[in-house]
């Protein structure tokens, strides 16, 4: 097992952010944490990967209890997470943007540079390595975001919403991508809420809901658990997803 997450905690003052939310992830899989706004999914992901220490509970990664460990200890294992809000570095290329996350383990410049024009390819921005950070859409910043994490080595990525703001064409060619990233060697986690590429990409999920995990099956399961349609996805969508059509999207 690859991730294990037992019992996870936060409390903020009053506020039990998350509540004993525990998730396991296999190697070579693709694992969603899907829940409402506010369901605690992205303070679940800072825990994780080392942001924000938990009251209770613990975090072990390829077996190593990493439990309020450090971000740049727990990225060294080869755990990495993304960010909801993209915020390159303006002033860089997408290449030298990209050659930052490869700094992590290699020194020298050329080699750094030699990974992100690789991994520029991998995520579809082969054509676009001296562009300007700063002027890249929504799209092309999420790419970079992706880019940014892959080039550190990491063998388990926790993606947080990197499909936010994307059309349906752009969704489309992301989810081709995260496919590709999986099928190269890399684990995933995701926090979604574009439910329909949830049920295209992940083999497996958890749905988060006030702190709690309240349901964990394949997404055709929980699209038909009426826990998860009260908490979090509506008759409408629920009816629409277990059609098989339809863009169900909980923003």
């Amino acid at each position: 097992m690859m991730l294990v997450v037992e019992n996870l905690t936060k409390r903020y003052g009053g506020l039990t952010a998350v509540r004993n939310a525990s998730l396991k992830v296999d190697e070579g899989r693709i694992v969603a944490l899907i829940g409402p706004n506010g369901a605690g999914k992205t303070t679940a992901f800072a825990m994780i990967a080392g942001f924000v220490k938990p009251n209770e509970g613990r975090v072990t990664f390829s077996g190593h209890d990493i439990t309020g460990k450090a971000p740049h200890v727990v990225c060294n294992l080869g755990l990495t997470r993304t960010f909801q809000i993209v915020q390159p570095f303006a002033g860089l290329s997408v290449l030298e943007n990209i050659a930052v996350g490869a700094h992590l383990r290699h020194r020298s410049r050329a080699e750094a540079l030699r990974i992100a024009e690789r991994i520029a390819h991998q995520v579809g921005m082969g054509k676009m390595l001296e562009t300007p950070a700063q002027s890249l859409t929504v799209a092309g910043r999420k790419r970079l975001e992706l880019a940014r994490a892959l080039a550190t080595e990491a063998k388990l990525l926790l993606l947080d919403e990197v499909m936010a703001g994307l059309i349906p064409s752009e969704i489309t060619e992301i989810v081709a991508t995260i496919r590709d990233i999986r099928d190269a060697g890399v684990t995933i986690l995701l926090i979604e809420h574009v439910m329909q590429a949830v049920m295209s990409l992940s083999e497996e999920a958890y749905v988060l809901n006030q702190g709690q995990i309240i349901a964990h099956g394949t997404p055709k399961q929980l699209v038909a658990d009426p826990t998860v349609i009260e908490a979090y996805l509506g008759h409408g969508a629920a009816g629409r997803l277990n059609a098989g059509g339809g863009e169900a999207n909980h923003a």
